[in-house]
């Protein structure tokens, strides 16, 4: 699978926002590892890129080509920079976020405090019953 013109382009437009350019990168291709069977480990399809001027480095091996790894690469460090540039959290930083969030144990106050609103809750809930007949 390659990556279409219109998404090269607007990755190049997005780099030049940034003030990203290419001479300012070290990339390396690493042999694979993981899941993905022999295929995967005998292909140096993982991509490592490093951005000079602000040090960020990133890897990946999201995909078995190396065409679409580059892109995958160049698009992370965009938004790493991007996210540290303003401060902006992207999408993905969010997903993380919110599962953390979730994660997170509840304190014992918090805990009562649920249990006791289902209780209530349960109690208005049993009144609307219809009478049992004897």
């Amino acid at each position: 699978m390659t990556v279409s013109k219109e998404k090269q382009e607007a990755l190049k437009k997005r780099m030049e926002a940034l003030g990203i350019h290419e001479e300012d990168l070290i990339e390396k291709f690493i042999l694979g590892s993981g899941s993905g069977g022999q295929k995967v480990n005998k292909t140096s399809s993982c991509v490592y890129l490093k951005h000079l001027p602000t040090k960020i480095e990133v890897k990946c091996q999201q995909e078995r080509s190396r065409e679409m790894n580059r892109f995958l690469a160049r698009r992370e460090l965009c938004d790493q920079i991007a996210e540290k540039l303003h401060q902006e959290k992207t999408a993905r930083k969010r997903e993380i976020e919110k599962i953390r969030q979730q994660k997170k144990r509840r304190s014992r106050r918090l805990q009562k405090k649920i249990l006791e609103e289902k209780r209530k809750r349960s109690e208005t809930k049993s009144l609307r019953k219809k009478p049992e007949e004897t």
